[in-house]
């Protein structure tokens, strides 16, 4: 059984007063091994709930691509109008096909709660413990402020809803602020107190996902022609572009506006994370990545055509009042308030279940960083509740940061933004931290699991998702258009740039009592059952 770390060559013993690690040797004479391990080397403690269908299911409502299309289309369109968010969608998903597919090998070959932060750990080899630490960190961070936007863009499509039934409503921050916070600890509670149930309730949201995006296409396809309404005309949709950002470089404009593809599409390391949590995660993860992000791409490029061609007045729906852009643009196509209304409803519904799994999501990165010294009061973040057999205390934590963010909305919704606007960059750090050592070291250090890319084609599938990473991570740091002032700025830099200095400072702090994951020989008689 071997370790990443440079330290020692045989399994460490870990206190249990101190992780909750079931990695053990008693002696080098006994050689005896605790059996009843995962991948990442500890006791497993948490239930194997899911399913193949119910991690799928995880995977396209907690991705949420349409929606998060939707919700975008006022920004995205000044990066090259209607063309342009058609293009630069199909080309930020081909390059996340190829990030996904890098991520799937690893999550096959080494299937832990951890993810990235496990991968980057034994990819990096004798840096694995500094690698790991900051792909841990990031992935976590991203996740948080992913899930503080998801619970935003809900609290933002109720107070729309409301907004177009009630045409005298004026909508104030504080409206969206209480309903942000009553959704934020609804989804809280859910993953608190229903966690053997949660696998149904992704399931439910996988279905309403499919028959919303269904219905919505088919609704704004078919209510204009009902309506005797007009269709936006084939040049506005497919050639009419339209740089309106102030930048002079149309192509530049064009690799600017992937990004708000990138927070579309850019969540494919989320089913990783339930690697503990449902049997063979060697072979389920990777098909449920397969499934995440072909669903996501098909889903969101029709859904994309049937409410660019739904589009009557394109001012109108820039100008609109409402929070939620998708309420101007399915009133234009429905023909009417309540038509607008159902069809948000129809969004709303497996929006919410994707705040259920973004929760799940997060609080289980957290609590592998803390069964691994990886945080502040690791003992106590790391305890595996007896009652619901979920990490209770993490997703506590979650739900009061996310609070916290959300108090941010109330004070300066730019500032929120900026916070919201790192998630992309977070989220991309932690994956090249994984794969670009991964590629370095000659794809060595990892054994290959049930999915893996063979000869060449792993080197350039890993190659060409590096490149992008590294690329757009200083592309979407640059302003969303010229001239720039302190509201229009983007902070997303900033953002990261700041936590990644607290994740630096904190690694000083810990780095002596910092565990890091193990890598464990992929061999039945060690691991518990169903670990592979």
């Amino acid at each position: 059984m071997a370790t990443m770390d440079d330290k020692a060559t045989h399994p460490t013993t870990i206190d249990e007063k101190s992780s909750s690690s079931a990695l053990s040797s008693n002696d080098d004479a006994a050689g005896s091994i605790v059996v009843g391990v995962n991948v990442s080397g500890h006791k497993q403690e948490l239930q194997r709930n899911f399913g193949l269908l119910s991690l799928c299911g995880l995977g396209i409502t907690s991705g949420n691509v349409w929606i998060a299309l939707g919700g975008s289309i006022t920004v995205a369109i000044y990066n090259g109008g209607q063309p342009g968010i058609i293009y630069e969608f199909i080309a930020v998903s081909v390059f996340y096909w190829l990030v996904s597919a890098s991520i799937a090998e690893l999550a096959s070959a080494i299937p832990s709660a951890g993810g990235v932060y496990h991968w980057a750990t034994i990819t990096a080899g004798p840096y694995g413990r500094f690698c790991g630490w900051f792909a841990g960190w990031w992935n976590f961070l991203a996740w948080l402020v992913g899930l503080a936007s998801f619970v935003q863009i809900i609290a933002a499509q109720l107070v729309s809803m409301y907004a177009v039934m009630h045409g005298d409503f004026v909508t104030e921050q504080w409206h969206v602020f209480v309903t942000y916070i009553i959704v934020t600890w609804m989804t809280c509670f859910i993953n608190l107190y229903m966690n053997r149930a949660l696998p149904s309730i992704e399931l439910i949201g996988g279905f309403f996902v499919i028959i919303g995006v269904f219905i919505s296409i088919m609704v704004c396809a078919v209510m204009p022609h009902v309506n005797n309404r007009p269709y936006a005309s084939n040049f506005s949709v497919w050639r009419d572009w339209q740089n309106q950002t102030g930048y002079t470089s149309d192509g530049f404009v064009f690799l600017l506006g992937m990004l708000n593809g990138a927070y579309s599409v850019g969540t494919p390391d989320l089913t990783s994370h339930l690697a503990e949590e449902i049997p063979h995660p060697s072979r389920n993860i990777p098909k449920a990545i397969l499934f995440q992000m072909a669903f996501g791409f098909f889903s969101g490029f029709f859904y994309l055509l049937a409410i660019l061609y739904g589009i009557s007045d394109l001012t109108s729906v820039l100008e609109s009042s409402y929070l939620f852009p998708l309420a101007e643009i399915y009133r234009q196509a429905a023909g009417s308030n309540a038509g607008s209304v159902g069809l948000l409803f129809l969004a709303f519904l497996p929006s919410f279940v994707s705040c259920v799994g973004c929760y799940v999501t997060a609080s289980r990165v957290f609590w592998t960083l803390a069964r691994d010294r990886a945080t502040p009061f690791s003992h106590f973040f790391s305890h595996v509740d007896d009652g619901q057999h979920n990490p209770f205390r993490s997703i506590v934590f979650c739900g009061v940061f996310v609070t916290v963010l959300g108090c941010i909305y109330v004070g300066s919704t730019t500032a929120f933004a900026a916070f919201a606007g790192s998630f992309v960059i977070l989220s991309t750090l932690s994956y090249v931290a994984a794969i670009l050592p991964h590629l370095l070291t000659g794809r060595r250090n990892v054994t290959p699991g049930w999915f893996w890319m063979k000869g060449a084609i792993g080197y350039i599938v890993n190659g060409i998702s590096c490149a992008y990473i590294i690329v757009f991570i200083v592309i979407f740091c640059f302003p969303f258009a010229l001239p720039v002032d302190a509201p229009s700025m983007n902070y997303a830099s900033l953002i990261s740039g700041g936590l990644s200095l607290f994740v630096l400072i904190f690694w000083f702090v810990r780095q002596g009592t910092y565990v890091g994951p193990r890598q464990v020989v992929l061999d039945e008689h060690v691991l518990a059952k169903d670990a592979l």
